[in-house]
């Protein structure tokens, strides 16, 4: 219990929570870029411009399918065969925003698929344009549905993060490893502390989920 409790120094401690700065960092970022190109993607599909929507789908479905270790490899690894170089922690947002963007693209056209036609249906009838009635009408009664898959995908991509350690990325899970590499007694003690930075985090995005999703409930129609 003694050597449990002294992997806690303050050094250790300090080293872990500059991990959970790159964690963080990197989350917000991708989620950002993410949700914003996830959007934009999962609109296009839903619209059906021809050609267009059908090689969005295609890129979509392709991405979706490929394990996220191997964007992270092909990112850091692959690219500068090409002459694009990228920092670890530049890849590691760039392999995170593409994956992530894929995964809500379907969350975004299943949530406007939710919205009953017949309420684009009114909106035309009453002089809106296409885009008016998906900006104005559309748009955001889809986003009211979409908070809680939104949100369980944003907590999978903090989670996620960890997978970066593979090409080196100074996030929670690789300090950890350095630390418990110095001494294997500490290997328990930082495991119990991933697991509780980890929950703070995620749970942090639960209650703002959940406090978000109240507040566009009580929202006027």
């Amino acid at each position: 219990m003694q050597s449990f409790f002294a992997a806690y120094t303050w050094d250790n401690l300090r080293y872990l929570l500059q991990g959970l700065w790159v964690t963080v960092e990197v989350s917000v970022v991708s989620i950002l870029f993410s949700f914003i190109l996830g959007t934009l993607l999962g609109v296009a599909r839903y619209v059906k411009i021809k050609y267009f929507s059908a090689i969005v789908g295609f890129v979509i479905d392709l991405i979706r399918n490929l394990p996220l270790l191997l964007i992270l490899f092909f990112t850091y690894f692959a690219l500068p065969d090409i002459g694009i170089r990228l920092p670890v922690i530049p890849a590691a947002i760039v392999a995170m925003t593409v994956f992530e963007s894929a995964m809500l693209a379907e969350i975004v056209r299943s949530g406007i698929n939710a919205v009953p036609v017949g309420q684009m249906e009114a909106a035309r009838s009453n002089g809106l344009s296409y885009t008016q009635a998906m900006t104005k009408i559309i748009m955001p009664q889809a986003f009211k549905k979409m908070i809680p898959p939104i949100v369980s995908q944003f907590i999978s991509l903090v989670k996620d993060t960890s997978l970066a350690t593979i090409i080196l990325l100074p996030e929670l899970t690789y300090h950890a490893q350095i630390i418990y590499g110095q001494n294997i007694n500490y290997m328990i003690p930082m495991f119990v502390a991933l697991a509780a930075l980890y929950f703070i985090v995620n749970y942090a995005l639960s209650i703002a989920s959940r406090v978000i999703d109240r507040r566009m409930s009580r929202a006027p129609r």
